[in-house]
């Protein structure tokens, strides 16, 4: 999988087993825990982990910042990957809600997991958008630093899941 001009990219090797990451990337008591780079919080998270199943969020700061993102589950790889999107609803219906969220344009997320060597995570999240305007937009927004903040708080929250393992 390469990205071309169109995506963007956030990779880390987190320092957990791929089985942590995993389960704090798809367990809603986790993910809360780390899909806001802080001091934002996720005070609700939903996920049905099936195709076609929901993904919703719900983001708040404290400067104000309020905001719902419902997708998509397109695929899941049990251990290994999640597609997700927010052009589309729970059930494969469009979504028309990414016009209030997420700047305004949809985009299709590809999460990967791979072992790495040390009992470590490759952890790759990349970003796909229909056009160029929507993938400026979402770099603007500060993609790199805000997936890149919540990977390593991914990272944390996995490595925290083994203390005492």
């Amino acid at each position: 999988m390469m990205a071309d001009e169109l995506d963007l990219v956030v990779e880390r090797t987190l320092d957990a087993p791929r089985d942590l990451v995993w389960k704090a990337w798809t367990s809603p008591e986790h993910i809360s825990k780390w899909w806001a780079p802080r001091p934002y919080q996720t005070p609700e998270v939903e996920i049905e982990l099936v195709p076609g199943g929901i993904f919703r969020t719900r983001m708040t700061g404290p400067d104000g910042f309020d905001s719902t993102g419902t997708g998509c589950i397109l695929a899941v790889d049990e251990g290994r990957r999640i597609v997700w999107t927010s052009a589309l609803g729970p059930g494969w219906r469009p979504n028309d809600g990414f016009e209030a969220d997420c700047g305004g344009f949809p985009f299709t997320a590809i999460v990967t997991f791979e072992d790495a060597p040390g009992d470590k995570t490759l952890y790759r999240a990349l970003a796909m958008h229909r056009n160029g305007a929507d993938r400026e937009t979402h770099a603007k927004m500060g993609f790199s630093e805000g997936w890149g903040t919540c990977a390593d708080q991914l990272g944390e929250v996995a490595k925290s899941l083994g203390a005492g393992r």
